[in-house]
């Protein structure tokens, strides 16, 4: 038997209220639009434009700045099912399209869930450092987040009458409903998405770590840190003849590891902060990168290329920016918590910068060469 098919006005549950829309959406736009920045600024500290400069104090802000990126995001997950939960009702109105405006709205609303959905489901695989696919993610997941947020622009723009109604206090009471009123939908939404904060913050948020039963990477790995790449995944064996080339104006210097031990050293408690989202600080040691610079004929403030031993790797190669070679915290660093760095941190020495992703703080350098 051929069941009928319901119309947009049998649907009288509170939950599809445009009020409870509105308010969803509200909640649901911080988020997103939190996401987008805190995407944008990542991308564009890895991949900067001329115009374009990152601080490197205060020393904790990438990770603030990424910390709030994957939370958003993840806030964003139960926010958008609540979301498309209260306006399915939609789907079974008649005509499909009856405006123009009306088919911007439809095609903005199924442009903006694709893009959404993919942005959500591969932020968190990224998160989890899961790859079922054959792309770059970076480069994919930065091309569809704007795409996402123009759909989200198109989609305001359309229901900006309806969204001011439904954000309106002087609406009125709200009548017996079926099922969650809209305070309850509303209350259940909200518990949800902090619930699925507070599950995941402690990656990045310290005080959180104790609860936060999802939260990943951070107090994991060798030396109390987490390892995201190790040496035997990058291909990386140290040699007794390695030596580090400093390349400047004056000419090219070496050091071997103990003539880098020989130099004076310096300490600093720094962070290191994922792309990923998760974060955590350490106590680094070694020689600072412009003494290091001065020593080798270089002036603080030029732009440094940083090479790895690692040679298949997509970072194995980095650009320090002369905001960061000038600042007495960018280390090459030797130990790591009172510890020689192990393998997978790094050894025989690595750059820990101030305010840098994780994926620019190069492990297992060969050669700094002043740009």
């Amino acid at each position: 038997m051929k069941l009928p098919i319901p119309t947009e006005d049998q649907f009288k549950a509170s939950a599809h209220d445009e009020r409870v829309t509105s308010k969803i959406g509200l909640a649901l736009a911080i988020t997103f639009t939190t996401c987008f920045v805190t995407g944008l600024i990542s991308h564009l500290i890895q991949h900067p434009p001329t115009w374009f400069f990152w601080p490197s104090r205060p020393v904790g802000l990438y990770r603030v700045t990424q910390g709030l990126h994957v939370i958003s995001g993840v806030a964003s997950v139960p926010l958008l099912l609540a979301k498309l939960w209260s306006v399915y009702p939609k789907l079974f109105g008649r005509p499909l399209v009856r405006s123009l405006p009306h088919a911007l709205e439809r095609l903005s609303i199924l442009v903006l869930s694709g893009a959404a959905f993919f942005e959500l489901t591969t932020g968190l695989l990224n998160v989890a450092q899961n790859y079922p696919w054959g792309f770059y993610f970076p480069q994919v997941h930065y091309a569809v987040a704007w795409l996402a947020i123009g759909s989200i622009l198109v989609h305001v723009a359309v229901k900006l009458p309806i969204i001011r109604r439904g954000l309106s206090r002087s609406t009125a009471e709200e009548p017996p409903a079926e099922g969650l009123s809209r305070r309850g939908f509303l209350l259940t939404t909200g518990l949800a998405t902090g619930v699925a904060v507070v599950a995941t913050a402690g990656a990045t948020v310290p005080f959180l770590r104790g609860v936060s039963g999802l939260s990943w990477r951070t107090g994991k790995g060798t030396q109390h840190l987490p390892v995201n790449r190790t040496a035997a995944a990058a291909g990386v064996t140290w040699s007794p003849s390695w030596r580090l080339s400093v390349v400047t104006p004056r000419g090219t210097t070496e050091f071997s590891l103990d003539e880098l031990r020989a130099l004076p050293q310096t300490t600093a408690e720094l962070p290191i902060a994922c792309v990923e989202g998760w974060s955590q600080s350490a106590t680094w040691r070694g020689i600072s990168l412009p003494a290091l610079l001065k020593a080798a004929g270089a002036r603080p403030g030029t732009s440094v290329r940083v090479s790895s031993l690692e040679r298949s790797g997509l970072y194995g190669v980095s650009v320090l920016p002369g905001e960061h070679t000038a600042d007495d915290l960018t280390l090459l660093a030797l130990e790591l918590n009172g510890e020689v760095l192990a393998p997978d941190h790094g050894f025989p020495c690595r750059i820990i910068a101030p305010n840098r992703p994780g994926v620019l703080q190069t492990k297992w350098v060969t050669k700094l060469e002043a740009l």
